[in-house]
């Protein structure tokens, strides 16, 4: 079960440094409505909005890759903490 949490840590992640501005994590993690919302600024502002929503992807994918295994499952996959 640790390995699983830690491989899930590693790929919301990385695809949140990556692809933040899409909201790819958010639905990785199963937050489909904060998915939506970030792939929603980011196209209907023809991107602009993306900025921010990369930035925000960084932040938590940092935060995601810095957090143990247990307070990951705890905070993110138990406690489905979608911002930060």
């Amino acid at each position: 079960m640790a390995s699983e949490v830690n491989s899930k840590k590693i790929v919301a992640g990385i695809l949140a440094i990556l692809l933040g501005g899409l909201g790819i994590h958010k639905f990785y993690l199963g937050y489909n409505t904060a998915g939506i919302i970030m792939l929603l600024v980011t196209v209907l502002t023809c991107g602009a909005g993306g900025l921010v929503m990369s930035v925000i992807g960084i932040v938590e994918g940092i935060l995601y890759l810095t957090k143990s295994d247990d307070e990951f499952e705890r905070i993110y996959l138990e406690g489905r903490k979608e911002w930060f």
